[in-house]
């Protein structure tokens, strides 16, 4: 997202933009997965949210950007904010705080599950934007991994670091799946616990590479 104005977070102004962008990020991805990406025009996506079109480029570039819901700034910046602000707990904890900041963030900008079949839906219809949307992730893998370093006190190529990334990578591409799976009968009033996915998945992790849960093997 681009600002034009320093917003402090947290601010009245700043959750309303952060709405305004969620909103814009919501129809774009339905209007993608029902028509495509030229199967709209700026100005009708401005029309359905009630913004000007000048609006929409304060906060995207393009359409497909609207659509990945790219926020470069100030919502990666208090992500990250939050997450050092906790301080080194043991590489336990990184990945259990990891998943209590995202959730909220996702909750606090109102992207349920409609919108993440949505997403897919639009993912699948524009080739485009899968290639882009791959290479975000693992741009956004390499951040972690270097905020984890950074907040454990270790090298930036320290390989728990990456772990736990990769695992975190993991357990949301899983939660994905389940979601998409799920998201089939939406229509019905499917509910979707997308921060219990997550925990059940690396729970499971856990339970795997704990020495505890292992059983000796018959010779």
């Amino acid at each position: 997202m681009t600002q034009s104005a320093n917003v402090e977070p947290g601010s009245r102004l700043s959750e309303r933009m952060a709405a305004t962008a969620a909103r814009l990020t919501t129809v774009s991805r339905r209007l993608t997965a029902a028509n495509g990406l030229n199967g709209f025009t700026i100005e009708e996506l401005c029309d359905e949210v009630g913004v000007s079109r000048r609006t929409f480029f304060n906060y995207f570039p393009s359409k497909e950007d609207a659509v990945l819901g790219i926020d470069e700034s100030e919502q990666a910046e208090r992500i990250v904010a939050e997450f050092l602000a906790l301080g080194s707990r043991g590489w336990r904890a990184v990945l259990d705080d990891l998943v209590d900041i995202v959730a909220a963030h996702a909750e606090h900008i109102g992207l349920g599950l409609a919108e993440h079949v949505d997403f897919h839906a639009a993912l699948e219809r524009e080739p485009k934007l899968l290639i882009r949307f791959m290479g975000l992730n693992r741009e956004r893998e390499q951040q972690f991994v270097a905020v984890i370093a950074k907040r454990e006190g270790v090298a930036a190529d320290d390989p728990r670091a990456r772990a736990c990334a990769e695992l975190f990578g993991v357990a949301i591409k899983t939660t994905m799946v389940r979601l998409l799976r799920s998201g089939a009968d939406f229509d019905h009033g499917t509910d979707f616990d997308i921060v219990g996915s997550i925990n059940d998945s690396l729970a499971a992790f856990r339970t795997v590479l704990d020495p505890a849960s292992r059983t000796d093997r018959p010779h």
